[in-house]
């Protein structure tokens, strides 16, 4: 295998003037960094992570840490996180941290703190648990998916937002009895609150806060239908239309309403928010965001900040867009 003094040799200069070439630090003209880079790519020389982390400071790794990797929004994010830091020619280090688990606490106390990246990119931490105010005490650039902003950069859509907008398109159809289904439980998420103050703000507006009906839920397919299936079995009590906390509950629904003979649109209109993969399938209106897109937008976030410390925080949060499709309409009279 060949090494820093065979590419050194290969472009006609010094092993020194060879390293500082290929790991961008200190001067080296451009005629000559192409060339070492040439003969590095000749030669099939592939720089150690050691010999880098030595003369840069960097460990070239960006650490990511979410709580689930088995559901779509996480699952989406963590590639838009892996297709960007790959194109940059950076590592990853995942790091599962599973809510009530002994692992999640080892991560946050130990782990972490052997500080074995250059940044962090934290997924869908929960603001009230302050594991981001524990993160900012390791002294690495942190960029969060999903948060507040009170101590990192955020990257994320308006949940409030999408909720509200989601529940508005009900009304605006003739929609007045309206229930919200998802969230609540041991681990009663942030995005989960932030939607149902979405949904309790627009009927409030609307006139109709008496008619607020939060039905707590797994937030999953499987915990939408069992929900939705006690909720619509009391056809006296049942609602016109449901906001799902997020697709796949929204998806879960729609699946129990039909089991149960209730037509969707005709008889119930329901809404959710993502526009998860089966979103289509089921032909489920829904707001729109792009997880990868967020995952990409905190990659170049995370190395804006790891370049230039003194940055001040950045804080995108994008809208959702309404996507109309065939589980919405005007309210069966």
């Amino acid at each position: 295998m060949a090494g820093i003094a065979d590419v050194a040799a290969r472009a006609g200069v010094s092993k020194a003037t060879a390293s500082r070439a290929l790991t961008g630090t200190g001067y080296v003209s451009d005629a000559t960094r192409s060339r070492v880079r040439e003969a590095a790519e000749e030669l099939g020389y592939v720089p150690s992570t050691s010999a880098v982390s030595l003369a840069t400071g960097r460990t070239k790794n960006v650490g990511v840490v979410m709580p689930y990797l088995n559901r779509w929004f996480f699952a989406e994010v963590l590639e838009g996180i892996q297709e960007s830091l790959l194109a940059k020619g950076l590592d990853l280090t995942l790091y599962d941290a599973r809510p009530g688990t002994v692992g999640r606490r080892r991560i946050f106390d130990d782990f972490l703190a052997r500080k074995r990246f250059d940044g962090l990119i934290a997924v869908g931490l929960e603001p009230e648990d302050h594991e981001l105010e524990q993160l900012t005490r390791i002294g690495r650039p942190i960029v969060s998916v999903v948060g507040t902003g009170e101590s990192t950069s955020v990257v994320a859509i308006d949940d409030d937002h999408a909720a509200r907008r989601a529940t508005e398109h009900l009304i605006g159809l003739g929609h007045t009895r309206i229930a919200f289904i998802g969230g609540a439980g041991p681990h009663w998420a942030f995005v989960d609150r932030q939607r149902l103050d979405g949904y309790r703000s627009a009927m409030t507006a609307a006139g109709l806060a008496a008619e607020i009906r939060h039905v707590a839920a797994d937030v999953s397919l499987p915990g939408g239908y069992a929900a939705a299936s006690d909720l619509l079995g009391d056809a006296q009590a049942r609602p016109t239309a449901i906001v799902g906390v997020c697709d796949e509950v929204a998806v879960g629904a729609i699946i129990a309403a039909r089991r149960q003979g209730i037509q969707v649109p005709g008889t119930l209109s329901v809404v959710g928010i993502d526009d998860h993969e089966y979103a289509e399938m089921f032909s489920l209106t829904t707001l729109r965001q792009v997880p990868r897109e967020q995952g990409a937008a905190a990659v170049a976030t995370l190395l804006a900040e790891i370049d230039d410390p003194e940055r001040p925080r950045t804080f995108l949060h994008t809208r959702a867009r309404l996507i109309v499709r065939t589980s919405t309409a005007v309210p069966d009279r």
